[in-house]
């Protein structure tokens, strides 16, 4: 014996034992407040989805902004003292 998912027939009768138990209007109300909630939970997903797409942007944006502060940092000190990030000249050492 299979035991596992139900078949089609099996489907007919639950679904007849429903309606005789229930009466047609009651599951015609539950049918109706699960579409509602099966919408509602689609809008808060997609409302979750532009909200994590809008912190990963700002993230993204404070992260570029605070690397370009650093470089903007790290060249200052260079200005400063005149010096340059340049390879030294190649004269020879004196003996």
């Amino acid at each position: 014996m299979y035991v596992g998912l139900l078949g089609g027939y099996e489907w007919v009768i639950l679904v007849g034992a429903a309606i005789v138990l229930f009466g047609g209007s009651k599951i015609r109300d539950v049918a109706r407040g699960l579409g509602a909630a099966k919408k509602e939970f689609q809008v808060g997903q997609a409302e979750a989805e532009v909200a994590a797409e809008r912190a990963r942007a700002q993230a993204r944006a404070q992260a570029e902004a605070e690397a370009a502060a650093r470089d903007a940092e790290a060249a200052k000190p260079d200005a400063a003292q005149g010096t340059s990030s340049a390879a030294p000249s190649s004269t020879p050492p004196v003996p």
